[in-house]
C-alpha cells in the first residue's frame, strides 16, 4: 500500500515521503497513530506542490542572502578603543561587539554566533568571517582603532 508520512517515523521514512509499505502495516501502525495517509492522486500532487514551493523560497533566501553577501563583501567595521600605550586592549573585543557595529555601520542585522573571529586584544585590522546563510558567507575586515 502507498502511504504518505505527516511525521518522521523512525525505521522507514522521513516527513512528507511515499512510501510503499505492507497493508497490515499502515492500518494497523501508521493510520491510527495519524502519522499517514493513504497516497491518492491528489494527495501526491499536493505534496509535489508543497515541495515545489518550498524550494522556491529556499532559492530566493539563498538569493537574498547571497546579495548580502556580495554588497557587504570587502567593507570594514571601524571599532574605537581604550588601549594602553603597547596598543593592547583593556579586555577585549568580542563577537557581540562585532554584530552590534556591523548592525550601526552598515544596517545589517547578523546574531553574535554568525561571526567567526577569535576575541580581539590589539589595535589593528583582523579578518573576520561572517555566515549569512547556510553556506552563504562573506569575510570582512575588522578595524580597531585606539580611542
Amino acid at each position: 500500500m502507498k502511504v504518505i508520512l505527516l511525521c518522521d517515523v523512525k525505521g522507514t521514512g522521513k516527513k512528507d515521503d511515499v512510501l510503499n509499505v505492507s497493508d497490515g502495516f499502515a492500518r494497523n501502525y501508521l493510520f491510527p497513530r495519524k502519522w499517514a495517509v493513504e497516497a491518492t492522486p491528489g494527495a501526491v500532487k499536493e505534496i509535489e506542490r508543497k515541495r515545489a514551493n518550498e524550494e522556491r523560497l529556499e532559492r530566493e533566501r539563498r538569493e537574498a542572502a547571497q546579495k548580502l553577501a556580495d554588497s557587504l563583501r570587502g567593507k570594514v567595521i571601524t571599532l574605537k578603543v581604550k588601549c594602553g600605550s603597547q596598543g593592547r586592549l583593556y579586555g577585549s573585543i568580542t563577537s557581540q561587539e562585532i554584530a552590534a557595529a556591523l548592525k550601526e555601520q552598515h544596517g545589517v542585522d547578523v546574531d553574535k554566533r554568525k561571526i567567526e573571529c577569535e576575541p580581539i586584544r590589539q589595535v589593528g585590522d583582523v579578518d573576520i568571517t561572517v555566515w549569512l546563510y547556510s553556506g552563504v558567507t562573506t569575510p570582512m575586515k575588522v578595524s580597531v582603532i585606539a580611542a
